[in-house]
C-alpha cells in the first residue's frame, strides 16, 4: 500500500523528492500519512478533493484484495 501511494503521489507533484509516506498499524487498520511539499498540496488534493478521493479509492480497492482496512491522511 505504501509503495502504491508513493508512486501515485510522485507522478502528480512537481517536487517528487519531497514526497514521503509513513505507515502505522493499529488493530486491523493501516494508517498511511502522505507528506508533500506545501507547493504541491493543491495538486495532490485537486479541485474539491477529487484527486485525493481518487487516490483513496485506488488504495482502498488494493486493501480490499488483501482483506485490510486502510486510511490515507494527506499532511503538509
Amino acid at each position: 500500500m505504501k509503495e502504491l501511494v508513493e508512486i501515485l503521489a510522485k507522478s502528480l507533484v512537481d517536487h517528487p523528492e519531497k514526497v514521503e509516506v509513513t505507515e502505522t498499524k493499529r488493530d486491523h487498520t493501516i494508517i498511511l500519512e502522505l507528506h508533500v511539499s506545501p507547493d504541491d498540496m493543491g495538486k495532490v488534493i485537486g479541485k474539491q478533493g477529487r484527486i485525493a478521493k481518487a487516490i483513496r479509492t485506488v488504495v482502498k480497492a488494493a486493501a480490499t484484495k488483501e482483506n485490510k482496512r486502510v486510511v490515507l491522511e494527506i499532511i503538509q
